[in-house]
């Protein structure tokens, strides 16, 4: 490889999905979407109603963004961010609700479900929980062939998904800090969201550049992501979405969706 292959291969920018949850009341996604290339949609579990996903929806569509489901526990009380031990054919149910419910609105808007991402402790019990992540697939199994998995890296979900055959997409966390076990720092931690705009602008660098991931501990992990979350109700998430939208050309990475 010649010198000037060496510098042309450097310059390549890498693509990276950015992706926000939305719906969830904050109503801040007219000023977000113009700057995201996906988005995950609440669609009743933790909160969200039909009016909130199609306002969503719309936004999407005119800002060419890619629409997911965002399900949940179904759990309004307490955000869906409490595990909650359920019956097998009663979750199951709840989530294909949840998924259906916004297809129904995607459909009015000629929109097409690009992917489904779990919500809160639903996504955190998914990452570690054998039996759940089993459950969850099988409800979600009539998606499978025309539908991505957001699923973190090294994650129960995310082995039986692609021995399951889904499509998976592997997805990092702008806004947060991470444990040695690749799980969420939880958010009763002081240091569980990273909230300075300069601050997320190194983790995703370190992530996408670097392939790795400084825990909370500092020991860095390998990591590899496809796409990378920034929470819509994150206090300085516009700031931060602006910022990265700056910022990251100029470290050869670019927001694009697929």
């Amino acid at each position: 490889m010649s010198i000037l292959d060496i510098l042309n291969f450097k310059m390549t920018p890498i693509y990276i999905d950015l992706n926000c949850d939305v719906g969830e009341g904050v109503g801040n996604e007219k000023e977000l979407l113009p700057f995201i290339s996906s988005c995950n949609i609440a669609c009743g579990g933790h909160t969200g109603d039909k009016a909130s996903m199609a306002n969503v929806v719309q936004l999407a569509k005119e800002n060419k963004v890619l629409a997911g489901a965002h399900p949940s526990y179904p759990d309004v009380a307490n955000f869906g961010r409490v595990s909650m031990d359920m019956d097998e054919k009663v979750f199951t149910e709840s989530v294909n609700v949840q998924i259906r419910s916004l297809v129904e609105v995607l459909n009015e808007a000629d929109v097409q479900l690009h992917h489904i991402k779990p919500h809160g402790a639903l996504y955190n019990d998914l990452a570690k929980d054998h039996q759940l992540a089993l459950c969850f697939l099988k409800a979600v199994k009539n998606y499978k062939n025309s539908t991505y998995l957001y699923v973190p890296y090294a994650s129960v979900i995310e082995r039986l998904a692609v021995k399951e055959g889904f499509r998976v997409k592997y997805e990092g966390f702008a806004d947060r800090n991470y444990e040695e076990d690749y799980s969420l720092v939880s958010r009763k931690h002081p240091k569980a969201l990273i909230i300075d705009k300069g601050d997320v602008l190194e983790h995703i660098i370190e992530m996408v550049n670097d392939k790795k991931v400084t825990t909370i501990n500092g020991k860095r992990l390998s990591i590899f992501v496809d796409t990378l979350c920034i929470h819509g109700d994150t206090p300085s998430a516009l700031e931060i979405v602006l910022y990265l939208t700056q910022e990251l050309p100029n470290h050869n990475i670019c927001i694009k969706s697929e």
